[in-house]
């Protein structure tokens, strides 16, 4: 059976730009790959012939032979064997697959071409725990931490060489970080295991750091807590993180706030909300309280008479800051009515007698006892 054309294959004209037939390729090989088309015997032909048509276009030399020459200048002496760069034995069907995630995959990986290195490896990023008091999360404040972590070895300035001399290539993996290993029709990528993946040695590494380019030392700080941060803000400090291996690039830290409970006061968002508790009489006369606020200041609240416990009063602008933006929350207090304890004989004889003078002071109780009657009733017919 005759080959098809190369551009037919792809999809594309005769005068398609190297862009262009990449591009052509991508969406071919996606398309036909046979993982995605398991029930399409077809598939792994058409595969194969779409990669055919890629190796002998992408490359300048080879398109223009095939364009002046067309199938013919890849077969017999022309194309460097029977086969040439057109044909497909197990062999090449595993380097099929090897360039096609090569070419899909190599620009979302950092590339992957035979001039890429590792010789310097970012740091990891740190995490740092901190817990403040509710009131420094109202003021905001200036806090100086100690963090250990990896910084880079000043006996060799983070190279990891003894006296500052340069790493050398490796030659197990010629530079490149990586080794390939042949398994049947696929060609398997590893770390290379004399460099680490680093792409160089280092004959003479650093006595100070052992050849690692960085030491473990503890750091000092300083952090501004911003106003209004609450338990899981995360700050991160660009930077600050582990030192990069043989002199990369640093990582980051970030801090995770965590506000601790209150004596006083529970958080929710910008609003403060604080539990008073006042006595029986004072919530049935009324009168005045004084209550506390997050900056350290008092305030005086009016307690209508009769009030219940649960009830609320709000004191406006005496919450928390907003972490961004303008604003502030409002401070809730919320009434606990109590009930006296340890009462002498003359309290309790007072307690009995207005007991029976307030029959219709308690809406609330006589609405609930009459509803319990009506149930009872209807039960027992």
């Amino acid at each position: 059976m005759a080959k098809r054309d190369y551009y037919e294959v792809l999809g594309i004209n005769r005068g398609a730009s190297a862009d262009e037939i990449k591009k052509a390729y991508r969406k071919k090989a996606k398309e036909l790959h046979p993982d995605r088309n398991a029930d399409d015997p077809n598939a792994e032909t058409q595969f194969k012939e779409v990669n055919e048509a890629y190796e002998a276009l992408k490359d300048p030399d080879k398109k223009a032979a095939y364009d002046r020459f067309g199938h013919a200048a890849f077969e017999g002496g022309m194309g460097g064997g029977p086969r040439g760069a057109g044909g497909f034995g197990q062999g090449d069907f595993a380097s099929a697959f090897s360039n096609v995630f090569d070419d899909l995959f190599g620009d979302f990986m950092g590339g992957g071409g035979p001039g890429t290195r590792q010789r310097a490896t970012r740091g990891s990023d740190l995490r740092y725990n901190l817990a403040i008091s509710l009131e420094e999360a109202y003021a905001g404040l200036q806090k100086t931490i100690k963090v250990p972590t990896s910084v880079a070895c000043d006996t060799c300035n983070g190279t990891g060489a003894e006296s500052g001399a340069e790493p050398t290539t490796c030659p197990t993996c010629s530079g490149m970080g990586k080794v390939r290993a042949q398994q049947g029709f696929f060609t398997v990528e590893r770390t290379c295991p004399t460099c680490g993946g680093i792409g160089q040695i280092i004959k003479n590494p650093c006595r100070e750091c052992t050849g690692n380019g960085r030491v473990q030392k503890e750091r000092s700080l300083s952090v501004n807590i911003p106003k209004g941060v609450e338990t899981g803000t995360r700050i991160r400090l660009a930077g600050e993180g582990e030192a990069g291996l043989r002199g990369g690039p640093p990582g980051d830290l970030y801090i995770f706030i965590q506000v601790k409970e209150h004596s006083l006061f529970q958080r929710e968002g910008q609003n403060l909300f604080c539990p008073v508790p006042v006595s029986m009489t004072a919530a049935a006369l009324g009168g005045e309280i004084e209550v506390p606020t997050i900056d350290g200041g008092r305030a005086r609240v009016k307690v209508p008479s009769g009030s219940q416990s649960g009830r609320q009063m709000r004191l406006r602008g005496k919450g928390m800051p907003a972490l961004r933006g303008a604003g502030q929350g409002d401070m809730f207090i919320e009434l606990s009515v109590e009930t006296p304890v340890n009462l002498t004989a003359r309290q309790k004889e007072l307690l009995r007698e207005f007991e029976e003078l307030s029959e219709e002071n308690n809406p609330e109780g006589s609405s609930f006892f009459k509803k319990v009657r009506s149930f009872w009733d209807g039960m027992k017919s």
